[in-house]
């Protein structure tokens, strides 16, 4: 085993050990209610402090030449101001704007940093953990509420908030588009024998949208350039990147099948009931159960510790950092798992190009939700970090993502080590321990204070039982903690029967899985699908 040569601070390696070691004990103090919500508080209070709570001091507006008095160019000073304290069409931000670090000439060119992602020698890192449920995950949870603008990447086009929109829309307009005013359902169809969203073209040959979802979205020009054949089997759902890529189809198919389950059994509980309020419950109760599988399976997944979080908001009512959600720029690049999706996919007794998984609903049409879930499951995740991003994602996703980072005047990734509560790094072997990646770190840029936050993010060495690089892993959690709480559907006086209604208040209070929603929404097949973030022989 090589010599341990991080620094990440003894108070962090103290912590990371006691909680990645005895088993005994925290299986102990998880079967004693009381006690496990007493540390669930505790930790999860800790790790939202280990860096300055919401509201952020700054937003990106500052960087923005079109908004009225601001030069770019000129303005080298950093400050507060009310217009980006409450314009929440921007982007927030951790950090202030570091101009010096990111001035001309300082930095690599993004071309030159392409060799830090390429694999070496063409060879796939496999993760030892996760499957590749867990990337189709983050790219359908995070696509909700990490939408940078298209058109000003200083912008993010969400509501800040876990509210599912892309099955529901983001606005009122694009969810009464996707509902079917009956019985409080969406819209959806039928094809051999499981439900599946509408299809969104009427003449895909002519790119034209059926009338009922005229104003739903404006398509990506990937998909415009779309074969009809192709067109033809896109489904109609919330936002423009909801047919994208296989895994958010298969989500998003799968909360459209549990949110009309949900409103046929609210109907048949209370047939009295309009439609409208059997769609806003139903919708509420998906809501909550995405929530709760967000911590207690996606994050327990990411944690190497022994303790698991629970979904307890009644712990999270007085604190100082329970604040209206803003996405920042940084939890952006956080969340830009490239390195997690293979080459090739497993698909039908057969391999396929992963690319080749783009925009291709067939491939779920053909084989059927529950089977490709379960297929999807068989197969291990790539490991997230440098020299294992496939060829076609370096140039369209990872050097355009340090390049957000530069637009963002983002700090050093050394400073962003310092805000989280980790020792800032002198040398290279302290970030990670392959040669090859301190040889091209140092190459590159002379010094560890001159590495970028996405690249430092990056390179950092996954520990033993976790899915993250420390730096990664306190910063989701962080983040995805302190938004997740926060939602209002958990706020005191909502979270209760009279919102979610008696059937309703029954069902977020039970422990729910992945595996349980693919499950009740898929014909039966004699026995449950296997469904999970982990491999199968890492449970």
């Amino acid at each position: 085993m090589a010599r341990d040569t991080s620094r990440d601070g003894f108070g962090n390696k103290l912590q990371a050990y006691v909680l990645t070691h005895g088993t005994r004990i925290w299986t102990w103090i998880q079967s004693v209610p009381p006690f496990a919500r007493l540390v669930n508080k505790v930790l999860i209070d800790s790790a939202i402090a280990m860096i300055p709570s919401r509201p952020y001091a700054y937003s990106l507006m500052t960087l923005d030449p079109h908004v009225p008095d601001t030069d770019v160019a000129k303005n080298t000073d950093t400050y507060t101001s009310w217009d980006s304290l409450i314009d929440r069409r921007y982007t927030g931000r951790h950090l202030p704007p570091a101009p010096d670090f990111n001035r001309d000439g300082a930095l690599p060119h993004l071309d030159d940093l392409a060799v830090l992602f390429r694999k070496k020698n063409g060879a796939t890192i496999l993760s030892e953990k996760s499957t590749m449920l867990f990337p189709y995950w983050v790219q359908w949870f995070t696509d909700g509420f990490l939408r940078t603008d298209r058109y000003n990447r200083l912008r993010n086009t969400s509501n800040h908030q876990i509210d599912l929109c892309t099955v529901y829309g983001l606005t009122t307009k694009q969810t009464h588009l996707l509902r079917s005013f009956k019985d409080g359902k969406l819209k959806s169809q039928q094809i051999n024998g499981e439900e599946y969203p509408p299809f969104y073209y009427a003449d895909p040959e002519a790119g034209t949208v059926k009338p009922e979802f005229e104003g739903l979205y404006v398509p990506l020009n990937d998909e415009t350039r779309l074969p009809a054949a192709r067109k033809f089997q896109l489904f109609a759902m919330g936002v423009e990147r909801a047919n994208i890529q296989l895994g958010f189809v298969m989500l998003g198919t799968l909360c459209l099948r549990e949110h009309n389950r949900l409103a046929a059994l609210l109907a048949q509980s209370y047939p009295q009931w309009d439609d409208e309020r059997l769609f806003q419950t139903a919708r509420m109760i998906l809501m909550v159960e995405i929530m709760k599988i967000v911590v207690e399976e996606y994050i327990n997944h990411i944690s190497p510790y022994k303790f698991k979080f629970l979904t307890d908001p009644s712990a999270f009512r007085n604190e100082k950092w329970y604040r209206e959600n803003w996405m920042a720029v940084e939890f952006t690049l956080v969340y830009r798992w490239h390195s997690a999706l293979p080459d090739t996919l497993a698909y039908a007794d057969r391999t396929m190009p992963m690319v080749d998984s783009l925009w291709n609903n067939a491939m779920l049409i053909d084989r059927g939700l529950g089977a490709l879930f379960e297929e999807t499951c068989a197969q291990p995740a790539t490991r997230i970090g440098l020299f294992n991003t496939a060829d076609f994602l370096i140039e369209a996703a990872e050097l355009p993502s340090i390049g957000l980072g530069r637009m963002a005047q983002l700090a050093s990734y050394n400073d962003y080590r310092e805000m989280a509560g980790f020792p800032r790094v002198t040398a290279f072997d302290q970030i990670t321990a392959d040669v090859d990646a301190q040889r091209e770190l140092q190459r590159l840029y002379g010094h560890v204070d001159n590495i970028e936050f996405y690249v430092g993010l990056y390179a950092e060495d996954v520990a033993d039982g976790a899915a993250l690089a420390p730096l990664i892993g306190r910063l989701v959690g962080i983040d995805a903690f302190s938004q997740a709480f926060t939602n209002p559907l958990l706020a005191e006086h909502i979270f209760n029967a009279q919102t979610f209604s008696d059937v309703g208040w029954k069902i977020v209070n039970t422990p729910v899985t992945l595996a349980d929603l693919v499950n009740r929404n898929t014909p039966p097949i004699g026995r449950r699908y296997d469904v999970s973030f982990y491999q199968r022989d890492g449970r």
